[in-house]
């Protein structure tokens, strides 16, 4: 091989240790780029334990909500179901002692009927009249009728039910006839065909009690109506005016006038409040247009020359009002193209319109002429 000059080694020397800087800097990036990747990795597994022992943490939270809240709800369940048992019983209760003092007036009232009554004063009793309706006259039991009438109408429909089924359950109970030979069946049925008829009586006495209940409430309605009634014409009201629900408009007019004074309040408002003034001019307008309308119809027959009434006067306005549009139009003057002129020439001076005709003059004359004729036959007439 040739001998290498000595700028030949310089070059060589230089690209040399070009190279090994290189890879030195291409080790140390390696080096921190592993580095750095085992640093991500690790950060990575920490964020990813963290996320997990969140949604852990989450899920337990979760967990122990929605047992507290179905806790909470078995809680307002039970609370719930124990009002209504409560509630029930109570109204059983009370149930019971109704139909416990139901039971003793029943047997208390068959006990007196029963019993001979001997009354130390004389009944008068009128004919078909029986016990039943001689017990509702009385006022005490009209009193009471009303009452219980009142009572039930103020309970609703599902209160009713309730208080149906509840005393339907109490009432009815379960047939135990196992075991029984046929005369004990025998001695079942004939308590329960007792119990139909006495079930029977009270559904008749209950249907009776609802109908004189009914014809007291309309008896009382009609007393009341007419009570109403008297105590409106009493203040010279209307007599329906304390019919409603709420009490009557006040009246500012005396009861003792002869006139009774129908307007409202607002009405009679309007009157003091500049009303009355405008009442009295549209009064005295619509009187003067009535008296101008009888004039003018009676005067129309003998209506002056000068008046512009007159039907001759209108009808000659008319006829010149249609002559003056005839001439109008005749006067009109017509648009027309000018033709080509192939050398101008000077226009000559238009000449001057010739003067309207009196034609119009004359026949005011005439008219005038004709008139004075009439009016000398109506003199001489």
């Amino acid at each position: 091989s040739p001998k290498m000059t000595e700028a030949e080694m310089l070059m060589e020397e230089k690209l040399r240790k070009k190279k090994e800087e290189e890879e030195e800097m291409w080790a140390e990036y390696l080096e921190q780029r592993k580095k750095q990747r085992a640093k991500e990795e690790e950060e990575l597994r920490k964020l990813k334990e963290r996320q997990m022992k969140r949604k852990a943490q989450r899920a337990e939270q979760e967990a122990k909500l929605m047992e507290f809240k179905k806790k909470q709800e078995e809680q307002r369940i039970r609370e719930m179901e124990e009002k209504k048992a409560r509630e029930a019983e109570a109204k059983r209760k009370r149930l019971e002692e109704a139909e416990k003092k139901r039971q003793a007036m029943l047997a208390a009232k068959e006990k007196r009927e029963q019993e001979p009554v001997k009354p130390n004063f004389v009944i008068t009793k009128r004919e078909g009249e029986d016990m039943a309706s001689a017990l509702g006259s009385s006022g005490f039991d009209k009193f009471t009728n009303i009452m219980y009438a009142r009572g039930e109408m103020g309970k609703t429909k599902e209160q009713m039910e309730e208080d149906k089924k509840a005393i339907l359950s109490f009432r009815i109970k379960p047939l135990e006839i196992e075991g029984l030979t046929v005369e004990q069946l025998r001695e079942k049925a004939k308590q329960l065909w007792e119990r139909v008829v006495s079930l029977e009586s009270e559904k008749y006495d209950l249907e009776e009690r609802q109908k004189r209940q009914d014809y007291d409430l309309k008896e009382l309605a009609e007393r009341q109506r007419q009570i109403n009634r008297s105590r409106a014409l009493k203040k010279g009201l209307d007599p329906e005016a304390l019919q409603g629900k709420h009490p009557p408009k006040i009246q500012v007019a005396s009861k003792y006038e002869r006139r009774t004074d129908r307007r409202t309040f607002t009405d009679k408002r309007e009157l003091f409040s500049g009303g009355l003034e405008a009442m009295i001019d549209a009064e005295s307008e619509k009187q003067w247009e009535e008296k101008m309308l009888s004039f003018k119809e009676s005067a129309r027959s003998g209506l002056p020359k000068w008046d512009p009434e007159n039907p001759k006067n209108k009808q000659v306005s008319r006829t010149r009002r249609m002559e003056e549009e005839d001439e109008d139009e005749e006067l009109e003057p017509v648009f027309e193209p000018p033709k080509p002129v192939e050398t101008p020439k000077p226009a000559p001076p238009a000449p001057k319109p010739a003067p309207p005709p009196q034609q119009e003059e004359e026949e005011e004359e005439e008219e005038e002429e004709e008139e004075e004729e009439e009016d000398e036959e109506e003199e001489e007439e």
